[in-house]
């Protein structure tokens, strides 16, 4: 294969290639994601049978891992949005904070939700609250995307117990309580500041809610809204079940080894409990529709689902050959050598997961780097786990199989994706690493 540093140049044409094809001359996505995988594996060299075998591998395990998701998710939105339910959540957070603040509240709702959450499954499950909003308050899907997604990748990054975090904490051999609690004041100058990028930048682009039904004929068909409460618990039970089995899953087991553990665990793996989500949507749908929900609602759900499933699927697979790739290599031991204090794992994790896509293989081959190097350099290793978090963030594009999940649940072209929310956690990571180093002033 080709040496590391020609694998790097050759990654950043391949994301020029992606960026051109898709954004210019409007080129499938999957197509795009799927060639361009196939012809990187090939000008690194890798061997032919291996390049097929990557993409295949990373096409398969990026829909192993967040498919049913997925779909799961578009078919409670659909039947959210059909019911009115989604309006009626929209018009009860609206009370509460103001239509002013409805992209603050998303923000919010994303940096707690992506705690126990993976922030895939936590944008999945809150974006019909996040379109419904964006069209009672006319306000434009990017800003309401991009509140939404940083809030949740604020978290996500930096705080356990999501596996990247948890899995470097005990790697270094970091105690997990000061992770968790410098992680969330990290977390959130973090969130902000993909607040303001989403207010002040993303504002300037005017995207859809793609959303098919009016308030008025929701009112026609259903003659009322349905309950807030009922309204609110297919979101709320699916979350409520990821914490609980994250919780299940901490080193001290809490609920014990067996039994009530492994029930726990069981409910609480998105994928059960999305289902629990769209089973407690079917409540909302009235009986004579219950017919059209089974049928129509749902078979729209699933179609929608597809289109964002091969394009996350395609990501993987792109990703899946970066992974394999020399650069790698290279990035880890070129990086690790220099002597920037906190910068220095900031700097490993954010190249590697530029290159490579995934920000938990980031953050654990970063977290592998630092821990024979944490007692020379004399770092703190909650602080260094963070840092490492901040790092992962830095950024998101089109390696990665959540800029899809963002950008094909919020109809978000592909240059202005990177315009708004590429860009925006890019800002994120840097003012996450700029809270842990004046962290680490007093600490």
């Amino acid at each position: 294969m080709v040496s590391g540093g020609v694998a790097l140049l050759l990654l950043l044409v391949a994301v020029i290639v992606i960026i051109v094809l898709t954004a210019r001359y409007k080129m499938n996505a999957f197509v795009v994601l799927i060639g361009v995988a196939f012809l990187y594996g090939i000008a690194i060299g890798m061997p032919l049978k291996d390049v097929v075998a990557h993409v295949r591998t990373g096409f398969g395990n990026t829909l192993g891992a967040i498919g049913i998701v997925i779909v799961c998710g578009t078919i409670m939105g659909y039947i959210l949005e059909k019911t009115g339910a989604a309006l009626s959540m929209t018009q009860a957070i609206l009370k509460l904070v103001g239509r002013e603040r409805s992209a603050l509240a998303m923000s919010i709702a994303g940096y707690v939700v992506s705690i126990p959450v993976f922030c895939d499954s936590g944008y999945v499950i809150l974006t019909p609250l996040n379109k419904a909003l964006a069209k009672e308050t006319k306000t434009s899907m990017a800003v309401m995307a991009v509140a939404l997604s940083t809030g949740l990748y604020a978290t996500h990054t930096m705080v356990p117990p999501t596996p990247g975090p948890i899995a470097a904490a005990g790697t270094l051999k970091a105690d997990l309580g000061m992770v968790i609690l410098l992680g969330m004041i990290a977390a959130l100058p973090a969130m902000i500041a993909g607040y303001i990028w989403a207010k002040t930048v993303a504002k300037k682009y005017w995207i859809e809610a793609d959303i098919e039904t009016s308030y008025e004929e929701l009112l026609k068909q259903q003659g009322k809204l349905p309950n807030t409460f009922m309204s609110f618990l297919p979101l709320v039970v699916p979350i409520v079940l990821i914490l609980l089995k994250s919780i299940a899953d901490f080193p001290t087991k809490p609920f014990g080894g067996a039994g009530l553990a492994a029930f726990i665990s069981f409910i609480g793996d998105p994928v059960t409990a999305l289902m629990i989500g769209v089973i407690l949507s079917l409540f909302l749908v009235p009986k004579p529709s219950l017919g059209t929900a089974y049928h129509e609602w749902m078979g729209h759900g699933i179609r929608d689902a597809a289109i964002i499933l091969v394009i996350t699927g395609a990501g993987g697979s792109f990703g899946r050959v970066l992974q394999q790739s020399p650069m790698v290599e290279f990035i880890k031991v070129n990086l690790s050598g220099m002597h920037l204090g906190m910068l220095m794992p900031f700097i490993i994790a954010a190249a590697l997961k530029t290159a490579q896509g995934s920000s938990t293989v980031a953050i654990i081959t970063t977290s592998a780097i630092m821990a024979p190097l944490l007692g020379t350099l004399g770092l703190n290793p909650a602080l260094t786990v963070i840092a490492i978090g901040a790092g992962s963030m830095v950024v998101s594009h089109a390696n990665d199989s959540y800029f899809w999940v963002v950008s094909q649940f919020s109809n978000m072209e592909v240059n202005v994706a990177y315009k708004i929310y590429t860009s925006a956690t890019l800002i994120e990571g840097i003012v996450g690493i700029i809270a842990v180093m004046i962290m680490s002033i007093f600490i």
